[in-house]
Order: structure tokens, then C-alpha cells, then sequence
């Protein structure tokens, strides 16, 4: 794993906007990856829906784009203990792809995985409901590679690995099927409010 300087070591402060065990990493955003940054281009990015679904569906940078406009705003939390407020990213929201595609009622799970092979596993409950986008856009400029770009899955209310950088697609399954971190012992959920580090936290 690529991790920056200084994120480590830092005071853990009694904040209630912190969940527990987290600290406040103010303007900077640490960059850590499982995997070497890819080159890739906007022109190269796809992003395909399959599974449990009724019409699969692989959509490119334009079509992408042509789905209405979504942001979030807010915090996000990573599990090396660092939490980043006031965060802005632009996308779609992924309800926007998953009502194109139509999830099967058997589908409860979901695997998303990268261009570069990284996957990590969620409920399929904790990306609709306006709870997940494909974001393309940090603080109103194209989110940078070091950060999963040209886009990357942004699931803000779970540890920040479940949002998988360079996005590449989901998987819809009817049972949960760990991802790479899932794989290594870390947490199936990872809600970090509930301080869901690792297996069996």
C-alpha cells in the first residue's frame, strides 16, 4: 500500500462530527492504494452494471455523462484512522445507473471492481438510496488519479476503501462476496461509526 507522509500520528481528539478512533486530517487527503495509479484516460474509462440485473449495460465518459448531474457534500473517513470534512465531489448518483440496468429482486450484494483489478464488496442497500455516486469531479475540477480518477465509486458513509478508485463496474449478486480488503481481514459493512475496522469488530 502507497501512503503519503504524515498521516499517521495524528492526536485523536474527542469530536461528536468524529466517529470513534478518527481524527481530523484538515486540508490534507492522504493518498494510500492497494495498487499502482493506472494511466488512464477519460477516452478509455468504461463502466458496466451485470449480475442479477434485467439489461446489463456498459456505458463510456459520454454516456456517463449525459446522466443527470448529482453531488455530495460532506465528510469521509478512511480506516487508517484519518476523517475529511467538507468534501465536495460531482458525478452521477448511482441510483441513476442502477434504474437503467434494473436490479433483480434476488440481488442483495454487490461487487464493485476497478480497471485495475482492485474489488471490494457491499450491501447492495449501502449504494442507493442516494447513499453512492460515480464522482468525476473533486472540489469542481477533475478528480486527480492519486484519488481514483477519472472516476471512482464514493460511498461516504462507510470506510473509505469500500469507495473503489478507477471504477470499473458492479456485480450484482444474491450473497456477499468479499473484496480484496474483505479478503485480507478487514470488515464485510465497515461503517465507521460503529468502528467496523476489521473482521469481527
Amino acid at each position: 500500500m502507497n501512503i503519503t507522509r504524515g498521516f499517521t500520528g495524528r492526536p485523536r481528539v474527542d469530536d461528536p462530527g468524529l466517529p470513534p478512533g478518527q481524527y481530523d486530517a484538515g486540508d490534507e487527503w492522504p493518498v494510500l492504494s492497494a495498487e499502482v495509479t493506472p494511466d488512464l484516460a477519460p477516452a478509455d474509462w468504461t463502466f458496466r452494471i451485470d449480475g442479477l440485473v434485467a439489461e446489463p449495460r456498459t456505458w463510456d465518459w459520454e454516456q456517463a455523462h449525459a446522466l443527470p448531474a448529482s453531488a455530495y457534500e460532506g465528510a469521509i473517513h478512511c480506516v487508517t484512522s484519518w476523517s475529511k470534512f467538507g468534501v465536495r465531489f460531482g458525478g452521477v448518483s448511482l441510483d441513476a445507473f442502477l434504474d437503467v440496468v434494473r436490479p433483480r429482486a434476488t440481488a442483495t450484494h454487490v461487487v464493485a471492481y476497478a480497471h485495475t483489478g482492485y474489488t471490494t464488496s457491499l450491501p447492495l442497500a449501502d449504494v442507493t438510496g442516494g447513499r453512492a455516486w460515480i464522482a468525476w469531479e473533486y472540489d469542481g475540477r477533475p478528480l486527480p488519479a492519486e484519488h481514483g480518477g477519472p472516476a471512482r465509486l464514493l460511498v461516504p458513509h462507510l470506510y473509505f476503501w469500500k469507495s473503489a478508485k478507477w471504477i470499473a463496474g458492479l456485480r450484482l449478486l444474491d450473497h456477499d462476496e468479499p473484496g480484496f480488503w474483505e479478503g485480507n481481514g478487514y470488515h464485510p459493512r465497515g461503517n465507521p461509526w460503529e468502528e467496523q475496522r476489521y473482521s469481527g469488530d
